[in-house]
């Protein structure tokens, strides 16, 4: 498998974004399991194996404006750093699905 390219992007997240709803009441903040979706769904990223390791360090909140940057680290793996104007959000390292069923550790998946 190569090297992906770097990627970087731009989301803004809505104020009415559905995960904002009861996550928290009178102060809604988006989980970081969505906050990852919509990184790797903005990105067009190949689908994800696993989560080698993700520090989330802020919260993001209501109609925040977020960038991201991608990097390769190994040919499954790529480096994520997202950050607003409050500073960095999250930082890690994300583990790859390689090519015909097998994720990063050259196991193949079952269905």
């Amino acid at each position: 498998m190569s090297l992906p390219p770097p990627v970087s992007g731009r989301l803004v997240i809505p104020a009415d974004h559905p995960a904002f709803a009861g996550h928290f009441p009178g102060r809604p903040v988006l989980p970081g399991a969505v906050l990852l979706d919509l990184i790797v769904a903005d990105a067009a990223l190949a689908p994800l194996a696993g989560v080698v390791r993700l520090k989330f360090l802020r919260p993001v909140l209501p109609s925040e404006t977020i960038t991201y940057r991608l990097e390769p680290a190994a040919p499954d793996r790529v480096t994520i750093t997202a950050a607003c104007g409050a500073g960095v959000v999250l930082r890690g390292l994300l583990r790859l699905r390689g090519p015909r069923g097998q994720d990063g550790d050259g196991m193949t998946e079952t269905p």
